[in-house]
């Protein structure tokens, strides 16, 4: 066997990626695994909602690194069979038995006073399942298991590993060493390492999750109700309860997800922008666009431009960290922040120099995006995320089961809007995105990675709206990153002279190596004529037709399917 002597990480080279065009279907994700899953599943007689389900699934198995069996997830698709954009939101609350009371007395807090970022205290009630099962019962073709079955294979029969996911493998295992105390990781590493000296996969390397595909089939099987009220359900609350852990049975056979009203932006000349309502943090972007939509943004110098998007994100989430929560906890009108009135008047705070909008600081994760679509017309935005990277580290013994620590983001102070209560749900950072176009559907697209999602979600839009860019140029076109006070990264292939330009507005500019930091998005728009109407951009080739075309994320192991 020849051993190639090259490292697939260090890319000496700009690459150039162009759109892709399809007519019948498109799958894009961060791995191109799940991109074959979600296609295997249209070539099966399925549609895109079945696409994403089946990518979905697969997500958890080839990128274990973002999100698991134990995730929460988000979806806005628009469905050609009703003619509407709908959502829905299946992100889990906490335990019954847990409260703020509880949490500290005992001891299970940080130095500074904080929720534990791991081990069980953060687990909430794992959302995913439910919405591959909601999904697939209200919009698919196929039976779950159906959709589910690529994923099973993978698991079972192994697929090899991309390089950035071998990449942020390796880093999980190394994060999880260090807080291994007591060996309450130990499953972690029994499930996702291998060998005495607890190898991580390295690009190439067959990977094989037998638990995670018998879990897999049991939840296909079952239409997910094993994991919330069958054998998966006892195991987790069996789990649970031998670690001192919260979770409980009967808070996961109480869970059902959450059909929502998408919220709508209208930004400027037709378009509309779309997120899903708080408890996520869609609703940021919509914020800051809502400020932006006051300033002639494409006829602007850039430099200037930029400046105005990064105060827009600032004073948005200076906004959102004291109001966003779970609904049901809250008497707040989230709708007044899409008002006219709102923009305006945050638009009159931004001048010509940076301002310090907030002093909290936003944390780090992973998550996984992937959008689909069908020559039907039916379109799905749709994301999943363990959170930190793996989540909390527990893994439930013998199921392949890793569990997220959305609870991380609760606040121990009840004087805040997202302080932690029993049953309550926390402010989310994962989102997906959709574009209308005079009440017509676009596309979905999304970037995903924390507190960067609603920045990407600005400067994506931004990119197709404001600057007449394709989805991969969307995507590709250099970011930046408000971190906290007025620090702002950018990355490398950030224009040196823009940047020079920001510091002397007052931002606190560095650069970043890590692409990573960036998040990593993709995107779809309908081109030409849908049902009788000119959709998206024209294709002006005479030929007429209707067609389908997709950027993918180039900072990452990304691929689009298509037919």
């Amino acid at each position: 066997m020849m051993n190639a002597n090259f490292d697939p990480l260090s890319q000496r080279y700009p690459s150039q990626r162009f759109p892709i065009y399809a007519d019948r279907a498109m799958v894009n994700c961060s791995e191109p695994q799940a991109s074959a899953a979600g296609l295997q599943a249209i070539l099966k007689g399925g549609n895109a909602f079945d696409a994403a389900v089946a990518a979905a699934a697969a997500l958890t198995v080839v990128e274990p690194t973002s999100n698991g069996l134990g995730s929460d997830a988000f979806c806005i698709a628009w469905s050609a069979r009703e003619q509407r954009l709908i959502g829905l939101n299946s992100s889990g609350p906490a335990p019954q038995g847990i409260s703020i009371d509880r949490v500290i007395a005992d001891g299970n807090v940080t130095a500074d006073g904080h929720m534990l970022r791991f081990g069980w205290t953060p687990v909430t009630v794992p959302g995913a399942p439910a919405a591959w099962a909601a999904l697939n019962e209200r919009y698919g073709r196929l039976t779950l298991s159906d959709d589910l079955a690529p994923a099973v294979d993978y698991a079972r029969n192994g697929y090899a590993a991309n390089p950035n996911l071998a990449y942020w493998w390796k880093r999980s295992a190394d994060a999880y060493r260090r807080e291994n105390a007591g060996g309450r990781f130990d499953d972690w590493f029994r499930t996702f390492t291998r060998g005495a000296d607890q190898r991580t996969p390295q690009a190439g390397d067959v990977v094989t999750l037998p638990d995670h595909a018998d879990s897999l089939a049991e939840i296909g099987a079952t239409n997910a109700r094993s994991f919330y009220e069958g054998d998966l359900a006892r195991a987790i609350d069996a789990a649970s309860r031998a670690a001192g852990g919260y979770l409980r049975y009967d808070d996961l056979a109480a869970f059902r997800p959450r059909w929502v009203d998408p919220m709508r932006l209208d930004y400027r000349d037709g378009w509309q922008v779309c997120e899903i309502p708080p408890n996520g943090q869609g609703i940021v972007a919509l914020m800051a666009l809502n400020i932006l939509r006051n300033f002639d943004v494409a006829g602007t110098d850039r430099a200037l431009a930029y400046h105005r998007q990064i105060e827009a994100i600032k004073i948005a989430f200076a906004d959102a960290f004291d109001v966003v929560t779970d609904p049901d906890d809250t008497s707040v009108d989230y709708a007044r922040y899409l008002a006219p009135e709102y923009g305006e008047g945050k638009a009159r705070l931004i001048g010509e120099t940076a301002e310090v909008r907030t002093t909290r600081t936003p944390s780090t994760s992973g998550t996984v995006y992937l959008c689909c679509a069908d020559g039907e017309g039916n379109m799905v935005s749709y994301i999943q995320s363990n959170y930190m990277g793996f989540g909390s580290g527990i893994v439930v013994p013998g199921t392949g089961i890793a569990l997220q620590n959305r609870g991380a983001d609760f606040a121990l102070d009840p004087s805040l809007a997202n302080a932690l209560k029993p049953g309550k749900r926390t402010y989310h950072t994962i989102i997906p995105g959709f574009l209308m176009r005079d009440g017509r559907p676009v596309g979905p697209f999304g970037v995903m990675g924390a507190y960067m999602q609603p920045q990407g979600h600005v400067q994506v839009a931004m990119n197709a709206i404001d600057f007449g860019m394709d989805p991969q140029q969307a995507l590709d076109a250099p970011r930046w990153r408000w971190d906290r006070g007025n620090a702002t990264r950018v990355e490398t292939r950030f224009d040196a002279a823009i940047a020079r330009e920001l510091a002397r507005r007052g931002h606190d500019m560095s650069m970043s190596l890590e692409t990573a930091d960036f998040g990593r998005g993709q995107m779809i728009m309908r081109v030409g004529d849908w049902d009788g109407a000119a959709v998206g951009v024209a294709t002006g080739s005479g030929w007429g037709g209707r067609s389908l075309v997709g950027g993918t994320e180039s900072r990452t192991d990304s691929n689009i399917a298509c037919l």
